[in-house]
């Protein structure tokens, strides 16, 4: 088991890791099987290896904020919004940064951060709006971590009072760990999946500011209780704030676009 992402099993798994320099650092983890009558011999070696897991985990959610808290401040700096998208795949994460590209029309000047394990088909979609978008392929990694996002922004040329979207790898787990610097965490449920999102992944519903139901134009051909998930988000995170949204649509875009065009006002004193 990995702490620090909480995935593994009985199977090796890798995670991959930006360093300082900018090369993709892959590290395994192996699981090791014991043989049965081994388990007295072998328990205090499982509480010093929990002991490590916990203190490597520890160690590189501490090196993560530090390098998160620079990127904060560079974006204070520039007087950036930036803005950590979250959800699980097939969410409509990018359907929605493209939806609110065009609806925000010169209002906002925004560029995009695009997380994906392999591919750049989500940057080439956020480009083809006429933004700058900039690729992160994690290889295995399942997320999205501090340093890679240091490494993008010295590729890019950020506008000063302007909006970064930073589409983090489809995933309501280990997103939820790791700082990006981001003023807020905007979490997407769509309707596709089910209400009880929030009770599942408290973790990530409680460290968002933001939830946005999308596909909501799909709510007549879908079991999905939006009343309850609402509910159940609200249990778990009292102060977080909800959008009904269609990107298709466009059901909800103003709200949306006025709740950012708010916030980089407050980013820009």
């Amino acid at each position: 088991m990995c702490t620090t992402c909480g995935c593994g099993g009985n199977h090796p798994h890798t995670h991959t890791h930006v360093d300082e320099n900018g090369n993709l650092i892959t590290h395994t983890h192996e699981h090791h099987e014991h043989q049965h009558g081994e388990s007295d011999l072998h328990s205090h070696d499982a509480a010093v290896g929990t002991e490590r897991a916990i203190a490597i985990e520890e160690d590189i959610l501490s090196r993560n904020n530090a390098v998160a808290n620079e990127n904060r401040d560079y974006f204070r700096q520039k007087h950036i919004l930036a803005l950590n998208f979250v959800s699980s795949p097939g969410s409509g994460k990018t359907e929605l940064l493209c939806a609110t590209i065009k609806a925000a029309g010169e209002k906002l000047t925004i560029s995009v951060i695009e997380g994906d394990q392999q591919t750049s088909n989500d940057a080439e979609r956020v480009r083809a709006t006429g933004v700058q978008a900039h690729q992160i392929n994690t290889g295995k990694g399942c997320h999205l971590d501090a340093e890679q996002v240091r490494h993008a922004l010295g590729h890019m040329q950020l506008s000063d009072n302007s909006v970064l979207f930073i589409e983090n790898v489809g995933n309501l787990v280990c997103p939820a760990e790791f700082d990006l610097g981001e003023a807020h965490k905007v979490v997407i449920l769509s309707v596709t999946e089910g209400e009880d999102k929030p009770l599942k992944y408290p973790d990530m519903f409680r460290a968002s500011d933001v939830m946005i139901i999308n596909k909501v134009d799909l709510l007549d051909y879908v079991n999905f209780n939006i009343e309850a998930c609402e509910e159940y988000a609200r249990r778990v995170n009292p102060k977080i704030r909800i959008l009904r949204v269609s990107s298709t649509k466009g059901d909800g875009l103003d709200k949306w676009i006025t709740w950012l065009e708010a916030q980089k006002t407050l980013a820009s004193l």
